[in-house]
């Protein structure tokens, strides 16, 4: 069985790199951008340790969306356990998943 959505309403490239991801908005022209991990001397009361990043990725409420992940260099997993959603970027492969945002928040994974 394949799960796949025909008409997503947006799709983001997701590329784990070693210590980062990089996220390409397909849907919009010239939206790319890295994200780091806020390294634990640079916090301040508001972050999250080991988990805030300096550029968070965004998504629209109640819209389907498709991830789709690789990975430039080893395997990597992108996670948001509080959706559910679970997928590993393998070098030179393209896995896919869908997922949509029923509830608003900041979500970490």
């Amino acid at each position: 069985i394949l799960d796949e959505n025909l008409n997503p309403m947006i799709s983001i490239k997701t590329i784990g790199h070693q210590w980062y991801w990089s996220y390409e908005y397909s849907d919009y022209k010239n939206l790319e951008f890295d994200s780091y991990m806020i390294p634990t001397n640079e916090l301040n009361k508001f972050n999250f340790r080991v988990l805030d990043v300096d550029n968070r990725m965004t998504v629209p409420f109640n819209c389907q969306i498709r991830m789709i992940v690789t990975s430039a260099d080893v395997i990597h997993s992108w996670t948001i356990p509080a959706l559910g959603v679970k997928i590993d970027g393998t070098p030179g492969r393209l896995n896919q998943t869908n997922f949509n945002l029923n509830r608003t928040g900041l979500f970490l994974g």
